[in-house]
């Protein structure tokens, strides 16, 4: 299992002498595998800053403003029509995303 840390620059030290490792791709800190992670807490990311990985299939819904609802706040948006999610038709246009942009 793959954790992702929220390391500022000036901490950086510290958790790789604890065995963090840094992706160079995604530009993040992380540890894998590690049994305890509790050594990592302090620079565990909450659920909502960006840090964790995205998960696919998810309960919240993303507007054009950028912000994603989640628990209380999420709305399921009611079908028009048939078609498939990333098709929009003449039915409905009206409520498509798209039109927001």
């Amino acid at each position: 299992m793959r954790m992702n840390l929220k390391v500022p620059f000036a901490e950086k030290d510290q958790v790789k002498k604890l065995g963090a490792r840094w992706d160079a791709a995604l530009k993040v800190w992380y540890v894998a595998g590690e049994a305890d992670l509790s050594p990592f807490a302090k620079w565990s990311p909450s659920p909502h800053d960006g840090a964790a990985p995205a998960k696919a299939g998810g309960s919240g819904k993303q507007l054009a403003s950028g912000k994603v609802f989640v628990g209380s706040a999420f709305v399921v948006q009611e079908r028009l029509c048939d078609c498939l999610p990333w098709d929009v038709c003449e039915k409905c246009e009206p409520t498509s995303l798209r039109n927001t942009l």
